[in-house]
């Protein structure tokens, strides 16, 4: 492997394990520039929603928030074709889903770990932090 295309794998690694992933055989420094920037984008308006969310009473919602930004998108729409998005879904069916999850009547690895550390106040939250989001 090459100095520049390790530099450039290791650099997006830092940024998302995904597009490590999807950068086999990638050497331009140009696409690294491109994915900090909508890295930096994407932080400016998760945070964004972090404050909207603080002051609108959400209290501790924004930790939560932010690990479900970590495949979900800080806006609630993935990068990724097999995540679902979830801003602008239905506050009642987000709900419904997270305690599926929790419950196991829904599998998924990932989401039942994550679902069984959330109190039912805190799924509530979720559900209408991203209903209230727009796509």
């Amino acid at each position: 492997m090459s100095p520049r295309k390790h530099f450039c794998n290791q650099s997006l690694t830092i940024l998302s394990p995904r597009a490590a992933d999807n950068a086999q055989g990638f050497t331009g420094v140009v696409g690294v520039k491109e994915e900090v920037m909508k890295r930096l984008i994407s932080g400016g308006v998760f945070l964004g929603l972090l404050l909207c969310a603080s002051t609108a009473g959400a209290g501790e919602i924004g930790a939560v928030l932010a690990q479900c930004a970590a495949c979900h998108g800080p806006d609630g729409m993935a990068r990724s074709d097999d995540v679902p998005n979830l801003a602008g879904q239905h506050e009642l069916y987000l709900y419904n889903q997270l305690q599926a999850f929790r419950s196991g009547r829904r599998p998924h690895k990932e989401m039942r770990v994550m679902s069984r550390q959330l109190s039912d106040a805190e799924m509530r939250d979720i559900a209408a932090f991203y209903a209230r989001s727009t796509r």
